[in-house]
């Protein structure tokens, strides 16, 4: 049975399945990778503030295509430091390209990792900051990208769940190195699967157009750059050159149509889901719940119900009414918890290492997510609060 108060709803607009059935309706319409896509990535940038664009099957694929761009600047490998509070791909990727995941806590205001402890983890080994900016939240602080900067350690900043957060006014995902998005259904937008790659760096953006295809030489867009490995390798058909052994996560023209449909309303949908949870955060209980969250800049993906104490029995009521009232919810946030808990890192981490990370352990026992969209109504919220204060 659907539940009374869902993850999501009706994030595919009726507009949205109109333009793609418009295209369906041509004759000889193109489906794969095509001019749609490239219009997306287009009119991507322009609404992020960044020069260049990659559109991919998911934001995952993002991920993995950022992991391998850094393989290819460090074949030597190294340390990635990453969140022990984020989806498994962000950790899984580190790990298939053969760098060594270092985990820094969360801050419990924004729920990324703590500028504090990921500056403590900083080494010479280490290659990069993978950040996620976890439900919303604005994850950066001037301090932290001042001391990344002149340390020069690249930022990858993971947004899949904060389209439209602002760090002073600049859209989250402009600010370091490279972004990773996602257009998952449940997500700010939706292309049904689907994410994208974005950065300011113009060898970085040919490289990951190639490792999007096959590694093909092809796939670059400057004449120059397939040029000159076409004369690098003159015994080689022009057009099946494979530069490196990557990957096939490209999207299709019917993601890119709906990814142009939504990117029309994402604002608008950004400005009722920030309205939307300060409306919920100023009905929980905040004797019992956390509400003190950072919100400049905040482009809420979910409600957060965390609570301030922790208590086992009360947590169970709490679950226990939430399904009884169709109150859909995650337990322990974004990606199940407390990543550094999850079998893929046994034999990884040592023993025992997820109880070096408090904030994520609280988290991960006493922290939830329920859904929050743009046609979520102001007298469903008040349900919910009524529903959540009471147990």
């Amino acid at each position: 049975m659907a539940a009374k108060y869902p993850l999501m709803r009706n994030n595919i607009a009726r507009e949205d399945l109109d333009a793609v059935i418009a295209h369906l309706r041509q004759d000889d319409p193109i489906l794969t990778n095509g001019p749609q896509c490239v219009a997306f990535e287009q009119e991507w940038s322009k609404w992020l503030g960044v020069k260049y664009s990659v559109f991919v099957n998911s934001g995952a694929s993002a991920n993995l295509l950022s992991m391998a761009l850094l393989k290819i600047r460090h074949p030597e490998g190294g340390e990635v430091i990453v969140p022990p509070l984020t989806w498994i791909s962000d950790v899984a990727t580190v790990l298939q390209n053969g760098f060594t995941p270092v985990f820094a806590d969360i801050d419990p205001r924004t729920l990324a990792m703590a500028p504090e402890q990921i500056l403590a983890k900083i080494t010479d080994k280490t290659r990069a900051v993978f950040l996620t900016h976890v439900q919303g939240f604005d994850g950066l602080t001037d301090g932290l990208i001042a001391e990344l900067d002149k340390r020069g350690i690249p930022l990858i900043e993971d947004v899949c769940e904060s389209h439209g957060a602002t760090h002073n006014g600049r859209r989250l995902g402009s600010i370091g190195w490279m972004s990773n998005f996602s257009f998952y259904y449940a997500h700010h937008m939706s292309t049904i699967e689907g994410g994208m790659v974005c950065t300011d760096d113009a060898q970085v953006y040919q490289q990951i157009r190639m490792l999007r295809s096959h590694g093909m030489v092809r796939e670059s867009n400057d004449a120059d750059y397939r040029t000159e490995w076409r004369e690098a390798n003159p015994e080689l058909n022009p057009d099946f050159i494979f530069a490196y052994p990557a990957y096939n996560v490209r999207n299709t023209e019917i993601g890119a149509i709906m990814g142009r449909s939504q990117l029309k309303r994402l604002d608008a949908n950004v400005l009722r889901r920030t309205q939307n949870l300060q409306r919920f955060l100023e009905r929980i209980d905040d004797r019992r719940y956390q509400t003190d969250f950072k919100l400049e800049g905040s482009s809420n993906y979910a409600f957060n119900l965390i609570m301030k104490a922790a208590d086992p029995e009360y947590v169970q009521r709490l679950m226990a009414t939430m399904r009884e009232t169709g109150i859909e919810f995650r337990r322990g946030s974004a990606g199940g918890g407390n990543q550094l808990r999850q079998p893929y890192l046994r034999g990884v981490v040592p023993v025992d290492h997820h109880l070096a990370f408090p904030n994520t352990e609280h988290v991960h026992f006493y922290g939830f997510y329920i859904g929050n969209f743009p046609d979520l109504r102001d007298d469903e919220i008040d349900a919910i609060c009524r529903i959540v204060n009471a147990v």
